[in-house]
């Protein structure tokens, strides 16, 4: 009796590697981890955000538009809950992205209006937060490619005979990634650029 239930778990375990089931559960669990990372460098940028909008307030008084388009754009980030589950839900992911996507148009204008103030530009804690600011911005970018990688793998994974009826059996679906435009748009760090521009040429 224990040699047939060896054999049994044997050809059980044997089946389940080449239908694709373990590959699955690993790409499955990579994407996690590269969403994971995606959040925390997005968290990063939002956290960095009410010290360079108070940064700016002091010089740039007048510019309150802009600077409330920065804070409203930040809460709305901050609003959305970056679950899990956002990975199985398009509408939810595309909700996301959309946000992700207003806060770097908000920086951007942001950035375009502290030009019209150089002794802003020259402030040390300003410098600072601009050099944050765009290094997070790389990080964000490389976390994100990471995670359209391992997207790519696993959508592909569950697609592919017979890997595809393994998916289908135990309700694996493909997973939302970035969209194509939407990645165009915000995988551009906003511009930092101390130098004036040059004159005119007559």
């Amino acid at each position: 009796m224990r040699k047939i239930v060896t054999v049994l778990a044997a050809l059980a375990s044997l089946s389940l590697t080449n239908c694709g089931y373990n590959a699955i559960q690993s790409e499955d669990e990579q994407i996690k981890g590269n969403w994971s990372e995606v959040v925390n460098q997005y968290q990063r940028r939002a956290d960095l955000v009410p010290n360079l909008v108070n940064s700016v307030k002091g010089f740039a008084q007048q510019e309150k538009d802009v600077l409330l388009g920065v804070t409203n754009a930040r809460a709305k980030v901050g609003s959305i809950q970056a679950t899990p589950e956002v990975l199985n839900d398009p509408a939810a992911f595309q909700k996301f992205q959309a946000a992700q996507g207003e806060l770097s148009s908000a920086l951007s204008r942001l950035l375009v209006v502290t030009e019209n103030y150089p002794q802003l530009k020259s402030d040390a804690l300003f410098k600072d937060l601009m050099s944050q600011l765009e290094g997070t911005e790389n990080r964000i970018t490389v976390a994100r490619n990471r995670y359209i990688k391992a997207v790519q793998d696993y959508n592909v994974t569950i697609r592919s005979f017979p890997s595809n009826l393994t998916a289908m059996m135990f309700g694996y679906k493909e997973k939302p990634n970035f969209a194509v435009e939407n990645e165009k748009e915000i995988s551009t760090a906003p511009k930092v650029d101390f130098n004036p521009a040059p004159a005119p040429s007559k």
